[in-house]
């Protein structure tokens, strides 16, 4: 019971107004999904539009189904007009005003259908289905542009929606492609399928017999009530302005009250100062006089990179948020002198420096990237070391020196960005590279082993080609692990780099420095040949010790990396 009790606590803290509308938004994509895809079998005929939509309507005007929809339609509209009064500035990426004008603007657009249909079958029984629907739009008015409008802008303004939810998750990056083709792909379709079913019905229309069946008083209602269905409305579109006019004036009264009780400084740690009014929070006072402020979620408190550091007495500032103690919870910040700019709304004087470099992650966020900020990922990482570059500087000139250690990294580079990784860290004659940014784990442990034999290949050929300058060929260590690490920007100022942190990195490199003792070219954690499917008996197992850790670490010692690659085709073979 307690922890229940914990978890819809811990569930309450997490959801916000946001997430209210995020998820009604989601049921209305889902209707606007399913409804586009009925207008597409247009392409087939009129009589399979007629037979998809007796389903359609079936699933969302099943009582259960219809109550969440128009619960979830009402909580959206009232949401939205909610987000013009709050909004403070619209000075974000142009794509979020659009976002808020495109969202606003369907409700008095889709007024005049919806009554028509819906409130038409519920009151007076009509039954308005395809035919029906093409008939007025094509034949009897032009409502067919008012009707395309209304379309294309409910699925801009939901794709738009759906792009800020599914952005900084970890797949997006994959998802993206087939992401963007069904959202050019459905409307497209859907807006084909409209215009050959009016075409369909533009040539039935002049038989008799089709309109005795298709324009009945039941299918379309007679004049009178027309004119009550128009009313209503009429009545509620006006209702409905009359809403976003409320909201609008509320903003000026809001300005207006905010101007009179009074301005108030805040001091941005590198003597940066600035005067708002109150009621601003931190993060819209950044944008409104145009300082570089990091929010990568764009002030949604889904991120955590907005956060500041107060300077001096934080204890008169307004209690945090359910949603903002939840964010700095989950980042492990118990400092109550740490608070999101975004949710901080002082109503005093404030000073304080931010904690993300903003000149690399900016307040709009149009140069920032989840990955780039920070986020947990499953990578392999592969280090690298070329063995006796001592001795090989003590026999020559720096420049030669300099030379064959370039030669030595530019062939290991090659061998993996060839196979799907990518070059990371120099340091000396070693480097560290990255799979998996872009690869699901197996791939990525296969990629990282196929990279090994890669640069086996290229430390070959360079041997050869350095073969009369050489006394002894170049020979290499290589470690490579896998697991949960943490990438992002690290560095100070001019010297930021892209790269990862955790334990598996940390691993990779012990394993790397094991070759050494093992007196072999690679050392493979059992972690990596497991999820990149190896056969058990491919590599001979062994447990080491690893510094840091309690528990000794099995791994597979690989005397010749050139094997690697034909190992990980059986297993690709066997697999398939």
């Amino acid at each position: 019971m307690a922890t229940a009790s914990s978890r819809l606590s811990e569930l309450s803290r997490a959801t916000s107004m946001r997430q209210v509308r995020l998820v009604c938004g989601v049921i209305l994509f889902s209707y606007v999904v399913s409804h586009f895809l009925n207008h597409a079998l247009g392409n087939i005929s009129v009589d399979a539009m007629e037979i998809g939509v007796y389903y359609h309507t079936a699933f969302w005007r099943f009582l259960p189904i219809a109550i969440v929809f128009y619960t979830a339609a009402l909580t959206h509209m009232g949401l939205g007009i909610y987000a013009l009064y709050q909004r403070r500035q619209f000075r974000w990426r142009t794509i979020e005003p659009l976002q808020l004008v495109l969202g606003l603007s369907i409700p008095a657009l889709v007024m005049a259908h919806v009554i028509g249909v819906r409130l038409g079958h519920t009151l007076y029984g009509h039954q308005k289905l395809y035919p029906q629907e093409l008939y007025l739009f094509f034949v009897t008015s032009n409502r067919i542009w008012t009707m395309t409008v209304l379309l294309i802008i409910a699925w801009v303004h939901g794709c738009i929606g759906i792009y800020f939810w599914l952005r900084l998750k970890p797949f997006f990056a994959r998802a993206a492609p087939y992401l963007l083709a069904a959202a050019v792909l459905i409307p497209t379709l859907s807006l084909l399928g409209v215009y050959q079913g009016g075409r369909s019905v533009q040539v039935e229309v002049d038989d008799g017999e089709w309109r005795t069946h298709n324009l009945t008083r039941r299918q379309l209602g007679s004049t009178a009530e027309a004119a009550t269905l128009d009313l209503i409305t009429g009545g509620l579109t006006i209702g409905y302005v009359g809403l976003l006019g409320l909201a609008l004036a509320a903003r000026g009264v809001r300005a207006l009250r905010e101007r009179r009780r009074g301005m108030i400084a805040l001091s941005y740690g590198n003597g940066k100062t600035v005067r708002v009014p109150k009621g601003l929070s931190v993060l819209e006072a950044s944008l409104r006089h145009n300082v570089p402020h990091a929010s990568v979620c764009g002030g949604r408190a889904r991120c955590s990179t907005c956060r500041i550091r107060i300077i001096g007495d934080h204890a008169a500032l307004p209690e945090p948020s359910q949603r903002e103690a939840f964010v700095l919870a989950r980042v492990g910040t118990a400092d109550p002198s740490i608070r999101l700019a975004c949710q901080l709304r002082p109503d005093s004087d404030l000073s304080f420096f931010q904690l993300f470099t903003p000149h690399t992650h900016s307040a709009d966020g149009q140069t920032s990237t989840s990955a780039r900020i920070g986020q947990e990922r499953y990578l392999v990482s592969l280090f690298v070391d070329m063995r006796g570059s001592t001795q090989l500087a003590e026999k020559r000139l720096p420049f030669d020196t300099v030379f064959i250690v370039n030669r030595f990294l530019g062939a290991v580079s090659r061998a993996v960005i060839e196979n799907g990784g990518q070059p990371n860290q120099f340091v000396g004659d070693g480097m560290l590279a990255l799979f998996g940014l872009s690869a699901d784990p197996e791939t990525a442990c296969r990629q990282a082993l196929k990279a090994a034999a890669g640069i086996a290949t290229h430390i070959d050929e360079l041997n050869e080609l350095l073969s009369h300058d050489l006394r002894q060929p170049i020979r290499f260590g290589i470690g490579i692990h896998g697991g949960e690490v943490i990438i992002g920007d690290i560095g100070y100022r001019d010297h930021i780099v892209f790269t990862a942190l955790g334990d598996a990195v940390n691993v990779a490199a012990r394993l790397q420095d094991m070759t050494k003792t093992l007196a072999c070219e690679a050392i493979v954690s059992e972690e990596v040949r497991r999820t990149a499917g190896l056969a058990d008996d491919a590599l001979p197992q062994q447990e080491v010790a690893i510094r840091g850790r309690d528990e000794p670490l099995a791994v597979r010692v690989v005397a010749d990396t050139r094997q690697l690659s034909a190992l990980v085709d059986r297993s690709e073979r066997v697999a398939a």
